[in-house]
């Protein structure tokens, strides 16, 4: 099994891929730029493609979280600077060998017209994705479900891939919090997910987890993460089902690290679990 932790890039690309490998992560996550603005950055490629070599050295799986503005359902005045600002973190990722963007589902664009919606959300996809060559993903992230969100459905971020018309660039991730927040994983059903996730050819573009516990109950369409261990409405068996059912898929924290516990100390007690019996099958 694999898990790592969201880090920080104030001292650079290469700094964080080796404050990473410090505290024990196997992999990790980070913003490729500035988490609140769309500008677009003129960042060090010397600084990036070391990255990428210490990442390969130590065999550490990356990907990147675009901006927290970003929107794949914009309003008109915002499209251009959200599609610069994707291409970019594409391009700075792509350079730190990173495996994928990671990029929330869409939400409506107005309260009554989700069709119009997923329009422009592959209309943008489309657009993106015409101007990128390079290896990595983007990677569609479910919602939690609160007012005007999409993405809430396996089905959803399927059948947008299977749309937009460069389907083969697009991966998805998958976040715990999210999942059970919206009603679309219970804890409890974890093998009848699991096989839904397969059917749909969901799990074979599964590039990475968002492993969040829950501040919320199931169902409240709130997107609040807590610790995997404490403070959380996700039992630890329910967590233990999902990494054992997806134990082949890199698991990213993006948990609290100012409640009293470290992501080293959650990534030291979820290494403990690699010797989890297999997932049911049946």
């Amino acid at each position: 099994m694999t898990f790592g932790c969201h880090v920080s890039i104030r001292d650079g690309y290469l700094a964080a891929a080796k404050y990473a490998n410090k505290i024990g992560a196997q992999a990790f996550q980070y913003f490729p730029k500035n988490a609140r603005s769309l500008s677009v950055k003129e960042f060090d490629k010397n600084d990036a493609a070391a990255c990428r070599e210490f990442c390969h050295t130590n065999s550490l799986f990356t990907i990147a979280h675009t901006p927290y503005p970003t929107s794949i359902t914009p309003p008109p005045a915002k499209k251009e600077i959200n599609i610069a600002s994707i291409l970019n973190d594409l391009a700075i990722a792509d350079a730190c060998g990173s495996a994928g963007i990671v990029v929330h589902f869409g939400s409506r664009t107005a309260e009554n017209a989700p069709l119009a919606s997923y329009h422009l959300m592959l209309e943008m996809l489309n657009t993106i994705l015409s101007q990128w060559d390079g290896d990595c993903l983007l990677l569609l992230e479910n919602n939690a479900g609160k007012e005007a969100a999409l993405g809430t459905t396996l089905e959803e971020s399927v059948q947008v891939r299977n749309l937009c018309e460069y389907p083969e660039k697009i991966g998805f991730c998958l976040d715990t919090c999210h999942a059970f927040a919206s009603g679309m994983w219970n804890g409890e059903d974890t093998y009848v997910f699991k096989q839904k996730a397969v059917e749909l050819g969901y799990a074979a573009n599964l590039t990475a987890i968002h492993l969040n516990n829950s501040m919320h109950p199931f169902g409240s369409r709130r997107d609040r993460h807590a610790n995997i261990y404490k403070g959380g409405h996700i039992m630890p068996k329910q967590m233990e089902s999902i990494i054992a059912a997806f134990s082949d898929i890199p698991f990213i924290l993006e948990t609290p690290s100012d409640l009293g516990i470290s992501h080293e100390e959650e990534m030291t007690t979820l290494k403990r679990l690699d010797r989890l019996p297999p997932a049911k099958t049946t």
